[in-house]
């Protein structure tokens, strides 16, 4: 008889080796391969791109000093055409050109804005510019336009007057004058400052006015008597207008002056305090004010020819010409542009301004300047 242990151990060894054995079941079918799952990140979240990833076409505009322009007025043509504009500060209208023609084998700007009729043929002789002929030039009334070759297209005129403080003429009751004859009464001895026209735009405007009204060589004999009238001469206008004259400043030992028909207004918008009406005006009678036109050209060797055309192009466009008056106080040649009210309002303007043709400037330029010089200064 076997003993109880051995056989519950004997019937567990069975039971196991029952469990061992293979299952009734069907073959095990082969596993597939493994599929690659490919995992993607997403980027992270950028800013939207520009409609244009171009970048901006670089303009160089070379003016005189007193160029200005309305931020918004710019910032609309730079977003238009996709055009950078630097401008080009370089002096007074004739420190401007000489440059200008000095560089101009190898031109430092692409557009050169500011010779007026005064230094026109010199630039035009000098062949700093290139023809174009705008479209816009279609709404531009033909009497601006002195070039026909079209190197130098009209912006803008503007009218150099003697203006007066009339502040100084009532407390002295003493009457305006009104034709340029009249400044060489003893009355008015020592009251009038003009600009030396070798170095001043608008003091060569007034000599220029005397040539118109006096002829040649009967202007000389004009500046004698003006000179024997203690004429006062000074280089440039900030000089004659901010230091010598009385109507800006009050305290000036002039109370005329070589200016502007337009510079009453600005007096006016100016003022620190609110004017009813302008401390200044000018005496515009038949032929004693000069008639002056600025131009714009195109420089020759300009890389950027395209973009110099539609530069051109909007200073002849109305919302450039309607921007120009309050900016630099002179007058839009397109015909359609409104004037501000101010202009209107406390201006006054010649109806016989005095003008000489072009060649006649030309031929004679340098000696008036010259023979003034003589007759004036020495």
């Amino acid at each position: 008889m076997k003993h109880p242990l051995m056989l519950i151990v004997l019937a567990i060894a069975l039971l196991l080796a029952a469990c061992g054995g293979p299952l009734p079941t069907e073959p095990a079918t082969p596993s597939a391969p493994p599929v690659e799952i490919e995992i993607v990140t997403p980027p992270a979240t950028q800013p939207a791109a520009p409609l244009s990833t171009v970048e901006p076409i670089p303009l160089t505009v070379m003016t005189h000093d007193s160029f200005a322009i309305s931020e918004s007025v710019l910032a609309d043509f730079e977003q238009a055409h996709n055009i950078k504009v630097t401008f080009l500060a370089s002096g007074d209208t004739g420190s401007a050109l000489n440059k200008a023609i000095l560089a101009k084998d190898a031109p430092f700007a692409d557009v050169f804005y500011g010779v007026d009729n005064t230094f026109l043929s010199r630039a035009l002789e000098a062949g700093i510019f290139e023809p174009y002929d705008s479209p816009a030039l279609a709404e531009i009334l033909a009497e601006f336009r002195l070039d026909p070759q079209n190197r130098a297209l009209p912006v803008d005129y503007g009218d150099v007057c003697i203006n007066y403080d009339k502040a100084f003429f009532a407390k002295n009751q003493l009457p305006v004058p009104q034709t340029l004859e009249d400044l060489t009464k003893p009355e008015y001895k020592g009251l009038l400052v003009v600009e030396n026209p070798a170095t001043s735009s608008p003091g060569l405007a007034f000599l220029m006015a005397t040539v118109a009204h006096f002829g040649d060589p009967g202007y000389l004999d004009y500046w004698r008597a003006l000179r024997q009238n203690e004429v006062v001469v000074v280089n440039d206008w900030n000089t004659a207008y901010y230091t010598n004259f009385s109507g800006s400043s009050g305290r000036g030992p002039q109370p005329m002056v070589v200016s502007y028909a337009t510079s009453p207004a600005a007096e006016v918008i100016f003022s620190e305090t609110p004017l009813e009406e302008a401390p200044t005006a000018s005496i515009v009678g038949p032929q004693t004010c000069f008639r002056q036109i600025e131009f714009v050209g195109i420089l020759k060797g300009t890389q950027q020819r395209a973009a110099a055309e539609r530069w051109v192009d909007f200073m002849l466009s109305l919302p450039f010409q309607e921007d120009l008056p309050l900016q630099m106080f002179v007058l839009p040649v397109h015909p359609m542009a409104t004037l501000p009210d101010a202009f209107y309002q406390y201006n006054v303007y010649p109806d016989e301004p005095a003008t000489l043709p072009p060649e006649v400037i030309a031929a004679n330029r340098e000696r008036w300047i010259q023979e003034w010089t003589e007759v004036v200064l020495r």
